[in-house]
């Protein structure tokens, strides 16, 4: 083949990869510019917090709503200082009254001679109320301050409600408009809302169950979370040990951050510093910002777990959860862990449990939380500042085993977040595991050794 005929087969080669490689660019470039926010959970893919718009009833210039905000997320919930949700409104609607929350502000409503409204802003956000609201300013389901509890945990606490009396709108299902730009704050950024969604109206059963009432109108928007949204950092980490290795694998290092008092004065305390009170109560105590005391890992939330006991049949785990924030009571506080034997827990003490299958039949996911009035609430960093229980497990003599970190958890989530594990080449090791090692590669040798001697002989 001469080199002109080359060349022509290398244009039509060229000339038929050319869409496709345009394609790929094009792909790589889009990739590159959207930032990945991984909202998708995998141990609770259809988690979310639904938004519901229900009008319950026409005004002369507008309608009467009921918003409520449902956490169908099995182990994340909304925690103090609470929720704060906004939009943009569609036309030039305000809000004349509410009732079990309020605006953030009220904007500008000069053009209103007479009565004034609630907000006149175009965009308003909104605050639940405070526990000890006047019974005249509340509705179902309103007034905790925010705080939305998971709905595994506490299904009965896993809604939030108020009524809102929108003016200068439409007053048919055809002329209003829904709202648009929904964001939720729970409390900082971390969730990321969809457009409105008319659907069928919501029914609404009596107490006595006999007769069944239907909104006007009702459409519905959902939320869902991303970890990487939330924090720039983790918020905890996963320290390992057992009884068959003297080793203790701590939280890797600078998991959540470093030690930098030197440039960042204030990053850290330590516990038994003669200034920790006056931190603690100084600058940015209301800000929820975290103020950690001084750890190599440098994370709020520290979950240990300690293989503790081998018996014929059974093996014993203890879990304990340490709080190193000095600004955070953490309420309601949940655990969920995935570990293959957890299909053969026996007997949990002191915490309650409850198993998530969030692969179908495979039954290797669980949900751990405190007992109401005993355990419940996790103080902040200090001698109270943990809680613990322990675990017996049942063995199932085709998968048991000690060796290769099997012992350890795979995955940690506290509070909903997903726990930094140590690197698994680090976790504890049976104590006949080095000389497993060496006696394998001693017989490599050797057999090396033997091979040599037979060719060159």
């Amino acid at each position: 083949m001469d080199l002109s005929s080359s060349r022509s087969i290398f244009g039509r080669s060229v000339g038929k990869l050319a869409p496709l490689a345009i394609s790929l660019l094009f792909f790589l470039v889009l990739s590159a510019l959207i930032p990945s926010t991984e909202a998708y959970d995998s141990l609770d893919p259809n988690g979310n917090i639904t938004i519901k718009w229900d009008i319950m009833q026409w005004t002369p210039d507008g309608y009467v709503a009921v918003v409520t905000m449902f956490n169908f997320q099995q182990y994340r919930h909304i925690q103090a200082p609470g929720w704060t949700l906004g939009w943009t409104w569609a036309k030039k609607e305000v809000i004349w009254s509410m009732v079990g929350a309020q605006t953030t502000e009220q904007g500008d409503c000069s053009r209103f001679k007479g009565n004034t409204p609630h907000c006149c802003k175009k965009d308003p956000t909104v605050v639940d109320l405070l526990p000890g609201t006047p019974y005249n300013q509340q509705i179902a389901n309103c007034c905790k301050g925010g705080v939305i509890n998971s709905w595994v945990q506490d299904p009965a606490n896993a809604a939030s409600s108020f009524q809102v009396s929108v003016g200068a709108a439409g007053t048919t299902n055809k002329t209003v408009r829904v709202p648009k730009n929904f964001t939720l704050r729970a409390p900082g950024p971390g969730y990321t809302c969809g457009i409105a969604k008319i659907v069928k109206p919501t029914k609404f059963v009596t107490q006595d169950g006999r007769r069944t009432t239907q909104a006007l109108m009702t459409w519905n928007v959902t939320c869902t979370y991303s970890q990487f949204l939330a924090q720039k950092t983790p918020t905890c980490c996963v320290s390992l040990s057992s009884f068959y290795n003297d080793t203790i694998v701590n939280c890797p290092t600078c998991t959540c951050g470093c030690q930098n008092n030197a440039t960042q004065p204030g990053s850290c305390v330590e516990g038994d510093s003669p200034y920790l009170a006056s931190a603690v109560n100084g600058a940015g105590k209301n800000s929820f910002t975290p103020l950690v005391q001084c750890t190599s890992h440098m994370c709020p939330i520290r979950v240990h777990w300690h293989v503790k006991l081998n018996y014929k049949e059974y093996w014993r785990v203890k879990i304990a959860i340490t709080n190193f924030n000095y600004r955070m009571n953490y309420t309601q506080w949940n655990l969920v862990i995935q570990h293959p034997n957890l299909d053969n827990l026996t007997q949990l003490f002191s915490f309650n449990y409850k198993s998530l299958t969030p692969y179908g039949g495979i039954n290797d996911t669980a949900m751990l939380w405190g007992v109401k009035y005993y355990n419940d609430l996790l103080m902040e960093a200090g001698p109270y500042g943990n809680v613990q229980s322990e675990l017996l497990f049942k063995k199932d003599p085709s998968t048991f085993t000690f060796e290769k970190g099997w012992a350890f958890p795979r995955r940690i989530y506290f509070n909903g977040d997903n726990c930094v594990m140590p690197p698994p080449d680090s976790y504890p090791w049976l104590p006949n595991a080095a000389s497993q090692l060496m006696s394998t590669s001693a017989m490599t040798l050797l057999t090396a050794s033997a091979w040599l001697l037979i060719y060159y002989v």
